[in-house]
């Protein structure tokens, strides 16, 4: 891991456990180059994915104190997906720190929005374990800082995928047809890839943590292209 103390400054915190965020920047194909007994990010990735969405959830609780449950939820994954958190990532520099394998760095994993979400989510966890939640807390809220929604700009329906379907139905008298494509990775961490077709024929996929959330994602996107539309409802 390179420059330490500058990424500990980047991150707000000084670790006590430093061995907690080199294992959080240390991707499998890392460790596994190293033997079975070398450390990798997937536990940390884990814990970090609970106390995010923890962190994220209070956070919008205590902002919208009116807002209803459902329309907490789609704040909260506006905020929390897999580009989202890249993004995050990138700005925090930790593309600069991940250990990678030969082979993943050559495939070109130091900038894969999937690999950074993971590093990023894992940092998080690090941070809890070292410095506890008010601390991963304090991270998660500064990093979001320039993010936060606004109330006046929420979804006006439930859900992304009510929403869609409620415009294809009132413009093509049908609903979107959802299909799992593929899912991949280990069992504690992995991707579903979803196909979302709408009835005017086009068609488009997403990937993210869950079946639910994949489908959301595709017709968060869906609405994206057909926006000029949506905006009338």
């Amino acid at each position: 891991m390179s420059e330490p103390t500058a990424l500990e400054n980047a991150l707000g915190h000084v670790f006590v456990r430093p061995e907690l965020l080199t294992t959080a920047l240390t991707h499998s194909s890392y460790a596994n180059e190293r033997g079975e007994a070398a450390k990798h990010n997937e536990r940390l990735e884990f814990l970090g994915d609970a106390v995010l969405e923890l962190s994220v959830s209070e956070e919008l609780f205590a902002r919208f104190p009116e807002a209803p449950e459902g329309e907490l939820t789609l704040l909260r994954s506006q905020l929390v997906n897999e580009s989202s958190l890249a993004a995050m990532a990138l700005r925090l520099s930790l593309e600069d720190h991940i250990l990678l394998g030969k082979g993943e760095e050559n495939q070109g994993g130091r900038t894969r929005p999937s690999l950074l979400s993971d590093v990023f989510e894992a940092v998080i966890g690090a941070l809890f374990l070292d410095g506890g939640y008010g601390v991963a807390k304090s991270f998660v809220n500064a990093t979001f800082a320039e993010v936060w929604p606004v109330r006046s700009v929420a979804p006006k329906t439930r859900d992304y995928k009510s929403r869609l379907q409620e415009y294809t139905q009132k413009v093509h008298k049908a609903r979107p047809v959802y299909t799992l494509l593929d899912s991949e990775g280990p069992e504690h961490d992995k991707r579903f890839t979803v196909r979302l077709e709408l009835p005017d024929g086009h068609a488009l996929t997403a990937m993210e943590k869950s079946v639910k959330k994949a489908e959301q994602m595709a017709a968060r996107l869906a609405l994206e292209k057909i926006s000029d539309a949506a905006a009338t409802w």
